[in-house]
């Protein structure tokens, strides 16, 4: 890891509002970062403008809120970025560490992508596009960690659970980040 003015010695990035998630634990030893896992989540699903995946990833979900949250209340998950729709930035695990978003995966033969990657959830769903302040502020958070880590490839959470999700969806416009 290379040390810019973005990121602390912690691994903290400067440019976005913190809450630290529960939800991590340390990286293997000697398994550098060297993915961008790109997400979607909507809490409920297709409603946005809340703090339902805040709440969520913070494990402080109101499971009465919604007949949804019941199926999802036993989950322990997080990303190191959450992109709102509004574009706001918010961080929930030091890159250091581990966050829990990408579960069961593989990329090129190597399992646990989240050992060395980096996982960015964006707020949205596969049929709704995606709101260009979350594409401004994701090129801007991309271009950071790209200074900061060894970033070989960015991809979607499809292309590393195919069988298992479907994030970012047909919508997200991949032509804009690569």
């Amino acid at each position: 890891m290379k040390q810019n003015n973005f990121f602390s010695v912690d691994g903290w990035y400067s440019g976005c509002k913190h809450l630290a998630s529960p939800n991590f634990n340390s990286r293997p030893a000697n398994i550098p970062v060297h993915i961008i896992v790109i997400h979607s989540i909507s809490l409920p699903p297709g409603i946005y403008n809340n703090n339902y995946i805040e709440d969520f990833f913070l494990n402080q979900l109101d499971i009465d809120a919604h007949p949804y949250f019941k199926e999802i209340k036993d989950l322990k998950v997080s990303a190191h970025f959450l992109i709102k729709r509004n574009g706001e930035l918010i961080q929930f695990v030091s890159c250091i560490d581990r966050a829990w978003h990408a579960g069961e995966s593989s990329y090129q033969g190597k399992e646990n992508c989240n050992d060395f990657s980096i996982g960015i959830e964006l707020e949205g769903d596969d049929k709704t596009p995606y709101i260009e302040d979350q594409y401004i502020k994701l090129l801007e958070l991309l271009g950071c960690l790209k200074k900061e880590y060894n970033i070989q490839d960015i991809v979607g959470h499809s292309e590393i659970a195919p069988n298992r999700k479907t994030d970012p969806g047909p919508l997200f416009d991949w032509k804009k980040i690569k």
